[in-house]
């Protein structure tokens, strides 16, 4: 069907299981088709791409995936390419629970007939091959009994592995930290602040660089205040000259149903101003208009 309608909603946009149940009341301004009939998800997929562009676009069609359908797209194309995209792949695999990844992993597989461990091997390398792959296996302790007495002996260990040799032993901060149960570990970093006056993301800056610095420092932000992290990533998309579209469209239609009023809350508390005033300023038309239904209300 030619021409983009101003009738109906955008009910189409909910045929496929897994689509945030913002798109059942989407905007007047956004309509798609006067009609709306059942298309296998192939078709409506085809005729989207027809219908729209830009940021637009991929925002609907990131809607339109199921939340590990649209993990495992974005790893994928993270990792395609000239260059990877490590800030997307530390993103995802740094704050995903078990169940997540064990989804992601089946999903990347059946659609990109390849293992995502093989994917990010064939991309990374190192220590940062590493901390990926451990993040990829999706096998955290999810115990939420904490014995302090351990948690002593792991910031112990860190302090030993970092701060207190010549050179640091990465391996004892990936086994710690990709393995460790979200509980214990927030624990282990009140211990390691007590022992060595100092914040862990502070040390891992002082001992580590580059790409592997970056997602081990993701790793502890996840772990001690999730939605403060996707604030900290939202408020880095919109900052500055130039949008992150990439990156803003990612995380406002993976978090719009899990944790967005606790990412809004912690970006007016860290940035002095709402997100929907941030998003509302930096974006335009039925783009803006999308985007800031998935936000919700302005703080």
């Amino acid at each position: 069907q030619n021409g983009t309608s101003t009738g109906t909603g955008l009910e189409v946009l909910t045929l496929q299981n897994g689509t945030p149940a913002q798109l059942k009341d989407c905007l007047d301004s956004i309509e798609l088709y006067q009609a709306c009939i059942p298309l296998p998800s192939q078709d409506l997929v085809k005729d989207l791409k027809s219908e729209l562009s830009g940021n637009f676009e991929k925002l609907v069609l990131a809607m339109l995936k199921t939340p590990s359908q649209l993990d495992a797209y974005e790893l994928k194309e993270a990792i395609k390419g000239a260059g990877t995209d490590e800030a997307c792949l530390i993103e995802i695999l740094s704050s995903r629970s078990n169940a997540e990844i064990k989804e992601l992993n089946q999903v990347y597989k059946t659609e990109y007939k390849k293992s995502l461990e093989d994917a990010i091997s064939g991309d990374t390398s190192g220590h940062f091959r590493r901390l990926l792959i451990s993040l990829a296996q999706g096998n955290r302790d999810e115990r939420e009994t904490v014995d302090i007495s351990v948690a002593k002996q792991d910031a112990q260990a860190l302090y030993a592995a970092g701060e207190n040799k010549v050179g640091t032993d990465e391996s004892k901060f990936n086994a710690i930290l990709c393995s460790r149960s979200k509980p214990h570990l927030r624990a282990v970093f009140h211990e390691y602040q007590q022992m060595c006056g100092r914040d862990l993301e502070k040390s891992i800056d002082r001992e580590m660089s580059g790409d592997l610095e970056s997602g081990m420092v993701a790793v502890v932000k996840c772990i001690k205040n999730t939605p403060a992290y996707f604030a900290e990533r939202l408020y880095k998309s919109m900052k500055g000259a130039g949008t992150k579209d990439k990156t803003l469209i990612r995380i406002m239609v993976t978090r719009s149903e899990v944790d967005m009023l606790d990412i809004r809350q912690e970006y007016v508390k860290n940035y002095g101003k709402s997100l929907y005033t941030d998003i509302s300023g930096d974006t335009s038309g039925d783009y803006k208009k999308l985007l800031l239904k998935l936000c919700g209300g302005s703080d």
